[in-house]
């Protein structure tokens, strides 16, 4: 088998996770989120867009639906011994075929835990999900369980989280040799992919956020490239993937002499950046963590400019996005722990100027307060030639 940590791992968080159960009362849980497939189990495809469906009781009894094409794929990657396949048809309906596999361990008539937020379950498959265990057993939404079990993370997991950020490095360091004048957008993803693959990193979970001139002030990757200005701005936000753990990093480069805004909004984002950072300690809140960004942002007088979140928690994530929760924006009581991992983001985005400033970083919650694992200079980046 092609795993990733001993065995000894993945029992320890089906024992945590068989904790959590029995304190929601729960006698079995019906997961489609593909990272808690792979946090359970190992288990690495991206085949969750089509239905599959990892069964796990409350006595530990694990058993995954799935095509055939991903049967040989579930017992390399994972510890899975237990692999039923729906089969591809016209009038296939893996939703019926998972109710047949839910009478072996003998649900009928149990409260069952369903990860219905998930990119696994589409509202379609959903729907199918509904009326094929409608008066079989009882659902019940369990979408955070595992996220919030898995934000959380083990001595070995923190592991691949510094070698992410190792990664993240090595590609933060290739895009600012590779930003200058007139060199092409492309060329700059190039140096960072390529950075991160050949030192042994994986795919990230999105694509990479890149932007210049007017498309610095966008917070998401788009189709399409240019080439640099003498006088430019850039936004990157990118990750390290290992293991498809991620590490975050996200900076404004400056090409050219900055403009007095990109210096004041950089010297805001950091001092920002430095208080949220501060929150990071057990037993403050998400909430707690967008506070002090609103606060420091605001009392520069760039309320307009920022955003209603600044950041989330990182770990192993797959396609669509790398976001896993807990996110900070107002009010979230979640309470930060040790070993969990966050990525603070300031973003400013001045549309009336078409002026563009973010800086962000990947740190870790210990005892002590944060770790920043990434980017440990955060000083303007500026680039003439």
């Amino acid at each position: 088998m092609a795993l990733h940590f001993v065995p000894s791992e993945y029992q320890a968080r089906l024992t945590r996770l068989q904790a959590a159960m029995a304190e929601a009362e729960l006698d079995g849980m019906l997961l489609f989120a593909q990272e808690s497939d792979y946090w359970l189990t190992g288990y690495d495809t991206f085949g969750f867009c089509f239905f599959q469906c990892l069964y796990v009781g409350a006595d530990g009894r694990l058993a995954l639906l799935t095509r055939s094409a991903d049967l040989r794929q579930a017992r390399r990657t994972s510890i899975l011994t237990d692999i039923r396949i729906w089969k591809d048809a016209a009038d296939a309906d893996p939703a019926r075929d998972l109710r047949r596999m839910l009478e072996d361990p003998g649900v009928q008539g149990r409260r069952l835990g369903v990860e219905f937020d998930s990119y696994g379950l589409t509202y379609a498959n959903g729907l199918r999900l509904a009326a094929a265990l409608d008066g079989f057993c009882e659902c019940h939404d369990a979408s955070r369980l595992v996220p919030h079990l898995r934000a959380t993370k083990s001595p070995a997991e923190i592991v691949m989280v510094r070698e992410a950020a190792r990664l993240s490095d090595a590609a933060d360091r290739a895009a600012l040799d590779a930003v200058r004048p007139g060199t092409d957008e492309g060329a700059i993803l190039a140096a960072q992919h390529a950075a991160i693959f050949a030192g042994g990193g994986d795919y990230p979970a999105n694509e990479f956020i890149i932007g210049s001139g007017a498309d610095a002030l966008l917070c998401r990757y788009k189709a399409g490239r240019r080439r640099l200005d003498a006088s430019d701005q850039i936004t990157l936000e990118f990750a390290g993937a290992f293991r498809h753990y991620h590490a975050a990093i996200m900076r404004t480069v400056v090409v050219g002499e900055p403009r007095p805004l990109h210096v004041a909004y950089h010297a805001a984002a950091r001092e920002a950046l430095a208080a949220c950072e501060a929150e990071f300690r057990p037993g403050r809140t998400a909430g707690d963590v967008y506070d002090a960004h609103a606060r420091i942002l605001d009392a520069h007088g760039l309320n307009q400019h920022r955003l209603n979140a600044c950041g989330y928690a990182l770990g192993a994530k797959f396609t669509p996005s790398w976001m896993d929760p807990p996110m900070f924006y107002e009010r979230n009581p979640f309470v930060l722990a040790d070993n969990q991992v966050f990525f603070a983001h300031m973003i400013l985005m001045d549309s009336v100027t078409q002026t563009a400033m973010c800086l962000g970083r990947t740190s870790l919650v210990t005892a002590a307060g944060a770790e920043p694992l990434n980017a440990p200079d955060l000083d303007l980046m500026v680039k003439s030639r």
